[in-house]
């Protein structure tokens, strides 16, 4: 185009993609006025003009306003900060989006009441603050009419869910039934009951006594080996599996031994032994969730997206039975 020619309304609403009116409109807005006029009162419009028209298009199908558009003609704001201010904008309503479609899709699935739905939407609305509020009342009424080992309870309340800035509609659909399940209090009773009969029959207070608890904190290192071979796909009967299957009953072993007895023998036998539970381990592992604790669990690693990584039970089943047998 040259810069010194001047073109009718009609012609530059077909350079810019604009209709005839909403150039028209742009004009009596003050937004991009023209060059100039013809002696019939014709509006003209130049080369610069018609570029502003353009970007005053762009613009407005990026949902700016009119008066963020003549602050950027005029110079009293840069394309720059306009584009921040929109992506905020737009990141507030993808968040709404995302908080609305979470909503929705719990609607259908549980056939809710309005009641539920005022509920659901307050729920995808909390602050941090409040979510943590909400999961520490939980446990601390989980907590009521008995006492827990100080340890157990310190794992437990770490297990709290940790919703991002910019969840996904999976992580706030789970977090929506986390919250509910929470507040629920028969679940609340229930989980106290399951938690305190674990706690407190059986083998419960062995397990969960000090002694107990230093040694399971140490199997946390001695499984990390068997994590690390199971992902690197290292032979269970190669040395290395042989050496991570020694340190593994090297630990079990130990866990019931006192100065007055050496604990539990290491022997082919229970080496087997210990890879049929093992076997047993993997089938348990493999159950979908059935009490409400271990429901908050599995919705805990889904509102925070780091689902936990599965023992590879089976991989260490296979090295204690390959390390049974003497090496050669």
């Amino acid at each position: 185009m040259d810069r010194n020619e001047l073109y009718a309304i009609g012609d530059v609403a077909r350079r810019t993609g604009l209709s005839v009116s909403a150039v028209r409109y742009y004009a009596d807005a003050g937004v991009v006025t023209p060059a100039a006029s013809t002696p019939a009162g014709h509006r003209l419009y130049d080369v610069s003009a018609i570029a502003r028209l353009e970007l005053v298009r762009t613009l407005r199908e990026l949902d700016a306003g009119l008066d963020e558009i003549r602050r950027v003609l005029a110079g009293e704001a840069t394309l720059r900060e306009l584009a921040a201010t929109h992506l905020a904008l737009l990141a507030r309503q993808e968040a709404r989006l995302r908080s609305r479609r979470a909503v929705l899709s719990t609607i259908l699935r549980q056939d809710s009441t309005a009641e539920q739905v005022t509920l659901m939407h307050k729920l995808v609305g909390m602050s941090d603050d409040e979510r943590d509020r909400l999961i520490d009342e939980f446990w601390a009424e989980i907590s009521i009419g008995w006492e827990p080992p100080e340890r157990m309870v310190e794992w437990w309340r770490a297990a709290r869910p940790q919703l991002p800035d910019r969840p996904t509609a999976a992580q706030l659909e789970a977090w929506i039934e986390l919250a509910e399940l929470v507040r629920d209090t028969e679940v609340r009773q229930a989980v106290r009951r399951e938690l305190h009969e674990a706690c407190t029959t059986g083998a419960g207070p062995l397990m969960t006594s000090s002694p107990m608890l230093d040694a399971l904190e140490a199997g946390a290192a001695i499984g990390q080996p068997v994590l690390d071979a199971a992902r690197e796909q290292v032979p269970p009967d190669s040395p290395r599996g042989r050496e991570i299957a020694d340190r593994w009953m090297g630990w079990l072993t130990g866990i019931f031994a006192t100065p007055d007895s050496p604990g539990i023998p290491d022997t082919p036998e229970f080496r087997i032994q210990t890879a049929d539970q093992m076997r047993r381990g993997a089938e348990w592992d493999r159950m979908p969730p059935e009490g409400p604790f271990e429901r908050y669990m599995e919705l805990v690693t889904v509102v925070n997206d780091v689902p936990p990584e599965r023992f590879p039970y089976e991989w260490l089943a296979d090295a204690l039975r390959a390390s049974a047998v003497p090496a050669p």
